[in-house]
């Protein structure tokens, strides 16, 4: 039988599992892999900065293919660096398989250089993670890590040392009978027959849904229809529940909206649907609760659950429209739909630019990203700030995307990710809407963004601190602390990296040079001066909330800073 080095059989079962690229950073223990796809056609090694880009990378196009991604990192700290963009990957759930390289074989135990133990390490993020050892685990390995990170959506590691990927093997035709494809859940006919009881029954029902509504909009509104239900969403629903519907009232939570949040907590039956949003202060505290969900571990993790259906939300609510009453009164969906008209109306009214008065309102830049960008365009959001800013801001028409940590909550994931879904999509438009904060702590990789060329549009919400934290200071009573930064300018700093750049800091210029930064062929770099003082309030405040906002007025006036006071208080807390 004709024989293959391990490396080039793991290459042999990539390809096969249809992935495209592999990101990571080149290193001595990963020389049989890199040279090995030196020679390959279809497959593509892309040379990182750092590890936890690439591993972010990874996740944004796996995210947005559905496609296994892959991402590798060398021996001991290479690998190490794979862990946070792996994490997030993992709580994601897109399938990604990280290569993690290890030793020499004969090393391992004896405190070698570099030595680490990733079997261990990787345990809590991944669904699967095994060391390769010997050449007669593969392709087997291999295959079951594969079909692990595609059938339970998440990340599976293997582990192998460079020594190993030079071992022989018999050359085999690896196989991955999960590429064709999966079947979807539905609920027993008895237990939609209980949650049809329960929603014809009901008065007031609020329909919540996330992210397990991304294939089912069309029956999400007949559904609304039917109940006459107004439709919450949770973030990481907001791309799929948000366009085209008559019934959304918004977020809830901490970027939501007050509608959102007023919907949920006086409804009678609240219907959660694909969502696990994990803030239990924002559930109803009286109404009964159906749940639906793919994972029927996510039952009744949240909060009490009346009824718990494990389910594909598209097939339980095949399943369910024909066994309910349509109802007739709409004064539940109608209160709802003027409310969030209000809410709607008073965070545009925010979204405006006066000529000539310095930091621009992050709402104002964040809307008309919005409006100028392209109809199929993929937004990247920062943790923070950028977040609830593209939460309440962006429109999602059906076509868009919008990526961010919204689980794991990682600083800095923004680019990462807008570099990943750029080279997935290279025909379309990627906006990363990058904190100061967060782009600086991976600014390194705005080197590969400029070496890969992908016209990646980086927009810089530059208010030089690290302003989510500030807001959770305040609302502690705290006067802000450690969170302030010295930032370059940023706009001269890509230029110096060969970028085309801008730094806007007058309202009166953020149109017309955002447009012209949109349209530029190529990557881009848009430098903005934004409020510092801008406040993200959520929908409804408590009076713990309320007391520390109160408490911090009180220190910083104390310790000379009572303009920030007034300001504060003129541009938020008055609204």
């Amino acid at each position: 039988m004709a024989k293959t080095t391990i490396a080039e059989l793991l290459v042999d079962t990539l390809q096969l599992a249809r992935v495209k690229h592999i990101y990571g950073v080149a290193g001595d223990s990963l020389n049989p892999i890199t040279d090995t796809l030196r020679t390959r056609e279809g497959i593509e090694w892309l040379p990182m900065r750092h590890e936890e880009t690439g591993a972010l990378a990874a996740g944004a196009e796996a995210h947005l293919t559905g496609n296994l991604t892959v991402c590798a990192g060398s021996c001991g700290p290479g690998n190490l660096h794979l862990i946070n963009g792996l994490y997030d990957c993992h709580r994601s759930r897109v399938p990604v398989l990280a290569i993690a390289a290890q030793i020499p074989v004969g090393e391992i135990g004896g405190n070698y250089f570099q030595e680490t133990h990733p079997e261990l390490y990787f345990q809590e993020c991944s669904h699967f993670c095994q060391v390769i050892s010997s050449p007669e685990q593969m392709p087997r390995i291999l295959e079951i890590a594969i079909q692990t990170a595609l059938t339970k959506r998440g990340v599976a590691v293997v582990i192998i040392s460079g020594d190993v990927m030079k071992m022989e093997v018999d050359k085999v035709e690896p196989k991955i009978p999960a590429l064709r494809g999966f079947s979807r859940l539905r609920p027993q006919d008895a237990d939609l027959q209980d949650a049809a009881g329960l929603l014809n029954s009901a008065g007031k029902v609020t329909i919540f849904g996330g992210a397990g509504c991304a294939d089912a909009h069309t029956e999400l509104l007949e559904l609304a229809e039917a109940l006459k239900a107004p439709i919450v969403h949770a973030l990481r629903g907001k791309e799929f529940i948000e366009p085209n519907n008559p019934y959304d009232v918004g977020l809830t939570g901490l970027l939501g909206f007050a509608s959102g949040y007023h919907a949920i907590r006086e409804c009678d039956v609240l219907l959660l649907l694909g969502t696990d949003f994990p803030y239990r202060q924002f559930y109803p505290e009286d109404a009964k609760v159906i749940q639906v969900d793919v994972r029927a571990e996510n039952l009744g993790r949240r909060t009490h659950v009346d009824l718990g259906l494990a389910g594909d939300v598209g097939e339980t609510l095949r399943g369910l429209l024909p066994l309910l009453d349509v109802k007739q009164d709409r004064d539940f969906l109608d209160k709802a739909l003027d409310h969030y008209k209000t809410s709607r109306e008073n965070l545009d009214d925010m979204a405006t630019g006066t000529p000539g008065k310095p930091n621009i309102h992050p709402q104002y830049l964040t809307r008309l990203l919005s409006d100028l960008a392209t109809e199929d365009a993929i937004f990247t959001c920062d943790v923070g700030t950028p977040t609830v800013w593209a939460a309440r801001y962006l429109k999602m028409n059906g076509k868009r995307r919008l990526l961010g940590s919204f689980n794991h909550g990682t600083m800095a994931n923004a680019m990462p990710q807008a570099i990943g879904a750029q080279l997935a999509y290279p025909g379309r438009q990627v906006i990363s809407m990058s904190g100061d904060g967060g782009f600086a702590m991976l600014m390194g990789d705005f080197l590969t963004l400029k070496q890969l060329n992908v016209p990646v549009k980086i927009v810089i919400y530059n208010n030089s601190a690290l302003g989510f934290v500030e807001l959770e200071m305040k609302e502690a009573g705290l006067v802000s602390y450690g969170t302030s930064l010295t930032n370059p300018n940023f706009a001269e700093l890509a230029t110096g990296c060969g970028v085309k750049s801008f730094r806007i800091e007058d309202p009166a210029d953020l149109s017309a040079q955002l447009a012209e930064a949109l349209a530029y062929d190529g990557p881009a770099l848009i430098d903005v001066v934004v409020n510092p003082l801008e406040l993200s309030m959520p929908p409804t405040i408590e009076v713990k909330q309320a007391a520390g906002f109160s408490l911090y007025a009180l220190k910083a006036v104390m310790s000379g800073r009572g303009d920030e006071v007034l300001e504060l208080a003129a541009s938020n807390l008055l609204r």
